[in-house]
């Protein structure tokens, strides 16, 4: 498989900052270069769905509802110059550290802040278990690669245990790069072998991990009680109202209630009960795509004859053009949870809590002990969800309280925001200019689509409003964002912070308070308060901060505080909190005129350096900064660096992070081509 193979060169053009073509191509099946999947004007779309759509054809529930059917240490990183204004930023004891200047986007260097160092705690290819091999580049295997750490981590938890010195990795695996994991070849079998291996390097990985005290670094353990891999062949299983009914039945799952496989996971969290959970984002790129529904238009625009990794060759079910697996894109899309402490539970996928590109999921207890969960659908002009659950949480450490914690995700209610700005429409002008108030806020509500379990939305079932979640959306006047990803409430302030990634096709005609950029390439950060408790459905909001470099980028603004004293920023995408209740930004695209590799942000929220961005580390070439964790009390920083040198090829790498080693050396165990890997910075 060649660049040309796979005509990357169509958003050659598109991109932006350091955003690779091969990135577009791969994660997201150049999801920006398509039709607008969601075309609704809102309030019109009801009238259109009342007066000339029926219901069945509007999802196309004719055919479909009938079917019955051991650990490498990298050369600790010198730090990049401190920032301007970037001196030493947290509390005694913690995470005290000099903003690092940005780090141009053709260096292939880990970079952290002086007095800081760094290893990987796992990387692509790891074995997990005593019975798989270490990775052989030359001779990779789906077997093999079924019992190794998996490519291109990306949502990630270190849950320590009571004692500290032992603990669990989490991490889930959203997609793959050929280019760089084999050299090019046409061979048909061999194409067909390597898609196996694909497959296989999808999911999770669960990695027992073990340390000599706090804050030192964590070694991960071949054979670890818990260690497991979950892979697209891995049975989940279906729960809530959606489940069982005719529009997830295949013909390989007539009862509709086990799905194999999970697909394109991306951001995700951790319960107060212990699971994790995953937002199954961009599944559509890895079906033969009918899309000759309204219901599937709303998934993907367009069809297709073949999916990115051509997995319909050598498994059925990816062929959705097949009148037996017509539903099967409808089994993806979900809510993913795992039990890390059980490494033979069985996984489930919550449709309770609707169907779309999730980036993932993040839940807080509310005031009246149900669980609250907050998602974002990571795409262009998509919506910004929350599920409150039916049944409360119970505290209690005890196998009865963890019984009934695990089913709180399967009921309960799913809402959308609608977002209402407080200035006038002319003074939101599309360049980021404060309106004359001074903030862009205001007030929103949570529109619900499912009330005790049940549909709210005329003409549409509950399983249809669960499975065509955003056509519910569409119905309420939902509004539409700018690619929300990660959203998290503070666990100190319950106020809920998005991660808005960009959105480069905003136009005049269709800004609000809310997205007041036009071509809006580096993105914003919304802080969003619930005014009527956590399960509420009222809310207050305003912008945080607006990204960009503030040396090319005009109208950027970091809640009030001093442009020339912040580190420039774009593209947010995960969020993370420390113990002192500040936000953690990491980025997935650079700023638009100066191309930087990405990195780790600290943002205070609260006193005098409100919106003070500081630049904490900065990922190598052509990489993305992924799933953070802060465990700022024992000066610890972990992240997963996702896609290193994803313009390379095995030929011509243009990373070799996180080895660095110049050439092939099998009896190292050492290989040239870059290695998606888990990484740990501690302070020295």
């Amino acid at each position: 498989m060649t660049i040309t193979d796979i005509q990357l060169l169509p958003m050659a053009d598109h991109v932006r900052g350091k955003r690779s073509p091969v990135t577009c191509h791969f994660k997201c099946g150049n999801a920006c270069l398509g039709p607008e999947c969601n075309t609704s004007s809102n309030p019109a779309f009801r009238e259109i769905a009342s007066a000339a759509l029926s219901r069945r054809a509007l999802l196309g529930l004719g055919a479909a509802g009938a079917v019955g059917i051991a650990l490498a240490a990298a050369t600790p990183t010198g730090a990049a110059v401190a920032a301007p204004g970037g001196g030493a930023s947290g509390a005694p004891g913690g995470l005290l550290f000099d903003a690092i200047s940005p780090v141009p986007k053709i260096v292939d260097d880990f970079t952290v802040p002086a007095g800081y160092t760094w290893a990987p705690i796992i990387r692509w290819g790891d074995p997990l278990f005593s019975s798989v091999p270490a990775l052989d580049f030359d001779n990779q295997t789906p077997e093999a690669q079924a019992g190794q750490f998996g490519y291109n981590c990306d949502y990630l938890d270190i849950i320590a245990d009571r004692s500290g010195r032992t603990g669990v990795l989490v991490n889930n695996h959203e997609y793959v790069n050929p280019g760089i994991m084999f050299p090019p070849t046409s061979d048909t079998a061999e194409l067909d072998r390597r898609a196996a291996i694909f497959k296989a390097a999808h999911g999770f990985s669960v990695v027992e991990l073990r340390r000599s005290k706090l804050g030192r670094p964590w070694r991960y353990l071949v054979d670890g009680r818990r260690n497991r891999r979950i892979t697209a062949d891995t049975v989940f299983e279906l729960t809530g109202p959606a489940a069982g009914t005719d529009l997830v039945k295949t013909a390989e799952d007539g009862e509709g209630r086990w799905v194999k496989g999970t697909l394109g996971n991306c951001a995700g969290g951790t319960t107060p009960w212990g699971t994790v959970l995953s937002g199954e984002e961009n599944f559509d790129g890895y079906f033969a795509w009918a899309a000759d529904t309204a219901g599937q238009k709303r998934y993907r625009a367009t069809p297709s004859a073949k999916s990115t990794y051509t997995f319909e060759r050598i498994d059925p079910r990816f062929d959705a053009h097949d009148a037996g697996f017509v539903n099967e894109p409808n089994r993806f899309g979900w809510i993913v949870e795992i039990d890390p402490e059980d490494p033979s539970s069985t996984p489930r996928k919550h449709t309770a809590m609707g169907r779309f590109k999730h980036e993932g999921a993040n839940v807080i207890i509310a005031e009246d002990g149900r669980a609250v969960a907050y998602m974002g659908d990571d795409q262009t002009n998509d919506y910004l969800y929350k599920f409150v659950s039916k049944g409360t949480y119970d505290p209690k450490n005890t196998p009865v309280a963890r019984r009934k914690n695990l089913g709180l995700l399967s009921e309960g209610d799913l809402y959308v925001a609608k977002f209402a700005g407080n200035s006038p429409a002319a003074e939101i002008t599309g360049t980021g200019a404060l309106p004359a108030d001074g903030l862009f806020d205001g007030t929103g509500q949570w529109i619900p689509l499912t009330q005790d379990g049940e549909s709210v939305i005329p003409g549409m079932t509950t399983q249809e409003v669960l499975v065509f979640t955003r056509l519910a959306a569409d119905t309420v006047g939902a509004t539409k964002m700018d690619r929300p990803e990660d959203v998290q409430p503070n666990p100190k302030t319950g106020k809920v912070y998005v991660a808005l990634t960009n959105n480069s096709s905003r136009t005049l005609a269709t800004i609000d308070e809310a997205n007041p950029v036009t071509g809006n390439r580096n993105g914003h950060i919304i802080e969003l308060t619930e005014t009527a408790g956590q399960s509420g459905t009222a809310f207050g909001w305003s912008i945080l901060l607006l990204c960009g470099n503030p040396a090319v980028d005009q109208n950027t603004y970091f809640a009030g505080f001093p442009k020339e004293l912040v580190s420039p920023i774009s593209c947010p995408d995960n969020v993370a909190f420390d113990s002192e209740g500040n936000l953690w930004i990491s980025t997935d695209g650079a700023p638009s005129k100066i191309g930087f590799n990405d990195g780790l942000f600290k943002v205070p929220l609260e006193g005098p350096e409100r919106g003070r961005v500081q630049q904490f580390l900065s990922v190598p070439r052509e990489a993305e900064t992924c799933g953070p964790v802060i465990h700022d009390k024992e000066g610890m920083v972990f992240v997963a660096v996702q896609h290193p040198g994803e313009e390379g090829t095995v030929g011509a790498p243009t990373s070799y992070f996180p080895d660095y080693v110049p050439s092939h050396r099998p009896d190292t165990g050492l290989v040239a081509a870059p290695r998606p890997s888990v990484v740990q910075v501690w302070r020295a």
